[in-house]
């Protein structure tokens, strides 16, 4: 496969980039806002996957104390920290993972998390018989808060126009949540508010 085609502009996919480093899909600053209007986190949050600091910027302006740290330098918080492999813990930890490391990413922080993390994923994650034996059959997500409007990811510095196609969602696991997996809808009206693109 060219490689050029890897890492060509893609509006519609996310952070396949990553698999190279120096290329990556910040989040919109709406998409993080809907989150944390509708989630309470009490205690601190590291952001492990901040990228520029798109959503790390979020998780501050609401006065948590936030710390922010990415495997690539991207020229914010602490670089050359692999979430996967690292030994540190979070009260609560909340992020956009690289699309490559999702279910490794899940894992990790079911054993670094003291209250809650928060993933956003592809809506599809919820499909495939391997997450359903190796997550949600032990380790189902508390909620899931699914987007009504459409996030459209881009690479960093892209012109950004046109509009995403694929379903997004924000999958909480709460450490104090008990009983069945509740499913949530944002209501429509963060993207005019926030902005279209953000951050």
């Amino acid at each position: 496969m060219n490689k050029h085609l890897l890492l060509a502009p893609q509006p519609t996919t996310k952070r396949i980039a990553d698999l190279d480093g120096p290329d990556y899909y910040p989040t919109p600053s709406w998409a993080t806002h809907a989150l944390i209007e509708n989630e309470h986190f009490d205690g601190g949050i590291w952001e492990c996957a901040c990228g520029d600091g798109a959503m790390s910027e979020v998780l501050s302006s609401t006065g948590c104390d936030v710390s922010s740290s990415d495997l690539f330098d991207r020229g914010y918080g602490e670089s050359g920290v692999d979430f996967l492999h690292s030994d540190r813990n979070a009260t609560n930890i909340i992020t956009n993972p690289p699309f490559h490391s999702a279910e490794a990413f899940v894992h990790s922080a079911l054993k670094k998390t003291e209250k809650k993390f928060a993933f956003l994923f592809r809506l599809a994650f919820l499909e495939g018989g391997g997450r359903q034996r190796n997550i949600f059959s032990t380790s189902a997500p508390s909620r899931v808060w699914v987007f009504s409007e459409r996030i459209t990811f881009y690479p960093k510095n892209a012109e950004r126009k046109g509009s995403g196609t694929t379903a997004y969602a924000w999958f909480i696991w709460d450490k104090d949540h008990s009983g069945a997996t509740e499913l949530n809808w944002f209501p429509p009206g963060y993207k005019k508010q926030y902005g279209q693109y953000g951050p």
